[in-house]
């Protein structure tokens, strides 16, 4: 079938590579790997461009880095969300007692941007099978939308330890992303686009 792969940056990240060796994926050859029977007509890769911390100054070159290594897939286009700081009080943990105030940071957009894609390229009829690589459980209005309204079926490549189970009744299948797909799906460390080469981030 011809498939669409939706995908949420951050649930795969913090899901299935964070602090593994996995970090340098190649998407396009995790989804070959995981969906064989099907012709992969576009990917999209949802996700918001990261700010310097104090702790690690370095995250947004890599993330560039890592992003440009994802711009050499033909079929892959990336739609960016923002990143939005303010400060708030939170409560201190037991058995401290008070309010400090801190800085939280939240990502903002990429969720709403890929029901947005999933539900226009259903009414589009950009695909015959959606396939969604995140386990997040606010998907499941458009998903039930794209499966009832438009009749076409959506799959799910879970980057988590377990399925949602409110994703469960309306998806044709969950996957799970083991260690063994990523391994075996990771860019050479050197690559080459229209600017020259450039290599994987020698800290990863």
């Amino acid at each position: 079938m011809k498939a669409n792969v939706y995908v949420d940056g951050f649930n795969l990240y913090y899901g299935a590579v964070k602090d593994t060796p996995y970090r340098w994926l190649d998407i396009a050859s995790m989804c070959q790997l995981l969906l064989p029977r099907d012709e992969i007509n576009q990917i999209k890769y949802f996700t918001a461009l990261v700010s310097p911390r104090p702790h690690d100054p370095g995250q947004p070159t890599r993330q560039q880095t890592y992003l440009r290594a994802l711009r050499t897939i033909p079929s892959l286009s990336i739609i960016l969300g923002s990143f939005l700081s303010h400060e708030i009080m939170m409560p201190l943990a037991p058995p401290a007692t008070g309010y400090a105030r801190v800085i939280k940071t939240e990502e903002k957009g990429s969720d709403v941007n890929l029901a947005t894609h999933l539900l226009m390229d259903a009414y589009n009829d950009d695909y015959e099978i959606a396939v969604i690589v995140s386990n997040d459980s606010d998907l499941c209005t458009p998903i039930r939308v794209v499966t009832d309204r438009f009749k076409k079926p959506v799959g799910v490549l879970n980057p988590q330890k377990h399925p949602s189970t409110a994703l469960l009744p309306h998806v044709m299948f969950i996957k799970q992303i083991r260690a063994g797909v990523l391994a075996k799906s990771q860019f050479p460390s050197t690559l080459t686009d229209g600017d020259g080469r450039f290599s994987k981030p020698s800290s990863w």
